[in-house]
């Protein structure tokens, strides 16, 4: 059986201040009216049921998310104790899904992504799905076809187009597969402008979605393999789920494995990785210039959420609320951003110093900021 498994985890420094620590980028509505965490569960419905969704997060979000999750049950938010990047995220996951169903998939997806249409998205992973079950030794990612030569992703190397499954389509007999598939040549670093344009140029690389389907159990073959420490700290919490101590046991053993993420861990090391070229439209929305990709612009290329007047304003993106206004005068390509705790105002060209400004608020001890 298919089961989805939602990494919630992260911190989304980026949209701070609307990004907080106790409400981070998965829990807002940044693109409609859903926020993000809702939308990527919404992907899921009539595809797969509630009981085998697993939301992966931290401990100190579970009971939020359940809040904007009532559809789900109470046991399918895992609190992690602590962030230890997305491999002990998976191998938490993955031992939850061998519990239930020794022989289940799993489609692992991050929660702060725009996908459209879903009807694609599904097609896509139930290709991957089948891809899977004609050799349970494969590991399968989504490439997406760069559109520009993007710095801030990683990117995938194809090699070969393999061999696909392929469905009947009984009222035709015409067979047909989903999606290009390729065996990964090898997995790339976010590159300099000037090699992110020669991936363009050549036609075989994508960029990294963190999107997978796989074997439960084989994801944890390869941790063994790749990562023996970590999966001796999977292994003991796998061993204790029944035991009274198992909330100390999970907190003990989570806390001592190093974070590394699963393209360390296991993807750029294993064999029988394959990609996908992705058949849906994605984004990542790493950045406040996303929600103006995506929400779009009026006349004087603005992008406004809630209450604005502007004059002399151009290229500039503002979030507030319908309460408050914010009035901008011979403004230009700036990001606003007003919460009731802080407001940012910053040059959008330049929203990687926003992480900067969260470390120095860190720094101070301004937590209640955070």
């Amino acid at each position: 059986m298919l089961h989805a498994v939602i990494m919630a985890g992260g911190s989304g420094t980026r949209f701070w201040p609307a990004s907080r620590a106790d409400c981070p980028k998965q829990m807002l509505n940044l693109v409609g009216d859903q926020t993000m965490i809702q939308d990527t569960v919404a992907r899921l419905e009539g595809f797969v049921p509630p009981i085998r969704i697993l939301i992966v997060t931290n401990v100190r979000l579970a009971d939020a998310l359940a809040r904007q999750i009532p559809q789900l049950p109470a046991d399918r938010i895992l609190g992690e104790p602590c962030k230890r990047d997305t491999a002990p995220c998976i191998g938490l996951a993955a031992i939850q899904i061998c519990r239930r169903d020794e022989q289940g998939t799993m489609v692992v997806m991050p929660a702060d992504h725009v996908i459209r249409p879903v009807a694609r998205f599904q097609a896509a992973v139930q290709f991957a799905t089948r891809l899977v079950e004609e050799n349970p030794n494969r590991l399968v990612t989504f490439g997406i076809r760069p559109t520009y030569p993007a710095e801030s992703f990683g990117y995938i190397q194809r090699g070969d187009l393999i061999s696909t499954p392929s469905h009947e389509n009984s009222s035709q007999g015409v067979r047909s597969t989903t999606s290009p598939a390729f065996l990964v040549q090898k997995f790339r670093e976010k590159p300099t402008a000037k090699v992110a344009q020669g991936y363009l140029e050549s036609g075989d690389y994508y960029w990294n979605s963190g999107i997978f389907v796989w074997k439960a159990a084989r994801i944890m073959e390869e941790l063994a393999r790749h990562e023996p420490d970590m999966y001796g700290h999977l292994e003991r919490i796998a061993n204790a789920t029944d035991l009274a101590a198992y909330p100390d046991i999970l907190r003990d053993e989570f806390t001592a494995i190093k974070s590394k993420s699963i393209d360390y861990a296991v993807m750029e090391q294993a064999d029988e990785v394959v990609v996908v070229e992705a058949p849906f439209e994605w984004d990542d929305v790493g950045s406040w210039q996303a929600i103006a990709r995506l929400r779009g612009a009026d006349g004087d290329g603005n992008t406004i959420t809630g209450q604005h007047l502007g004059i002399d304003t151009k290229g500039t993106i503002v979030r507030t609320s319908d309460e408050h206004l914010v009035v901008t005068l011979g403004v230009k390509d700036c990001v606003i951003v007003h919460t009731p705790h802080a407001t940012l105002v910053a040059n959008k060209h330049d929203e990687e110093s926003v992480r900067k400004v969260v470390k120095l608020i860190e720094e101070k001890g301004w937590n209640n900021y955070l």
